[in-house]
């Protein structure tokens, strides 16, 4: 399988996810939830306080930018920036709602970046970095945009063995498709899974003080099988792109051994999806 080019691959991560923006909007509250340890170690890393001003990469619906509006209070300011405005839309409705109004969501491409320099505190970016086809394009300018001093917090999922709640769909898939293996150096969701591929990302673009942690959670908690696949074919673009290649009997075929596997895995009165994600810290 030959590599895209850079721009080839920006565009397919653009469409997969804008399409995908109304299945998040659907899914806020489940993925709050879940993801809400991540959110909550990441503005802890990156010692986001009152008055602070933060730069979010990748903020998709709105997280962990909301939640660090709220940290900033009145007299801080937050910027998310997201690559499909599609998605971006959705986190300004919900910032409107929860009346968070010193937050302003911009769509820019993160490797594009044009910030002043010095001018934030901290970055945030979650399970944005694997998806760009070269991170150090968006690293190098996000260091120069905080302070001296200023800190970076990073996640980005662990190997696949440990997200069964997106690794049984591959799994799965394998038995319907050749599932094409992407070329090294490609983004997507396990990009940069390699502990030491991430340490080594980080630090190619400059930042000190590395510390990369791994974080353990429930990513979905539902009630069954069948309630997974209805909210899992919502939120993962990448791999309901595939799905849509298969004949409509196998796709039939496919998503009722999705459900009889996740059912498999349930234990007590509900369905705990588990998933695993580094948080990375880094100094300016």
């Amino acid at each position: 399988m030959t590599k895209p080019d850079n721009s080839t691959m920006k565009q397919i991560q653009h469409d997969q996810w804008a399409a995908a923006a109304e299945g998040w909007r659907r899914r806020d509250a489940l993925l709050k939830k879940g993801a809400a340890p991540v959110t909550d170690r990441m503005l802890e890393i990156a010692r986001i306080v009152e008055g602070g001003h933060v730069l979010d990469i990748a903020s998709g619906t709105g997280e962990p930018a909301i939640s660090a509006a709220r940290l900033v209070g009145a007299s801080g300011k937050v910027i998310g920036i997201d690559l499909a405005d599609e998605m971006l839309a959705v986190a300004r409705e919900k910032a409107g709602q929860e009346g968070v109004g010193n937050i302003e969501f911009q769509c820019i491409d993160a490797e594009s970046l044009d910030v002043t320099e010095g001018s934030v505190d901290a970055v945030t970016m979650r399970w944005g970095l694997m998806f760009m086809p070269d991170p150090q394009a968006c690293l190098v300018p996000a260091r120069r945009a905080l302070k001296e001093g200023g800190r970076i917090s990073i996640a980005c999922w662990a190997e696949p063995a440990k997200n069964p709640f997106v690794s049984i769909l591959m799994q799965v898939l394998a038995n319907y498709m050749e599932v094409p293996t992407p070329p090294p150096g490609t983004p997507g969701i396990f990009a940069l899974a390699d502990k030491d591929l991430l340490y080594r990302t980080i630090e190619q673009a400059g930042f000190s003080n590395i510390v990369v942690e791994e974080l353990a959670f429930d990513v979905l908690e539902v009630a069954d099988g069948e309630a997974y696949w209805d909210a899992i074919s919502d939120l993962a673009a990448p791999v309901m792109a595939l799905v849509a290649q298969l004949s409509e009997e196998a796709r039939t075929a496919y998503i009722a051994q999705v459900i009889k596997t996740a059912d498999s895995l349930k234990q007590g009165d509900s369905l705990k999806m588990r998933g695993a994600t580094w948080i990375v810290g880094a100094d300016k």
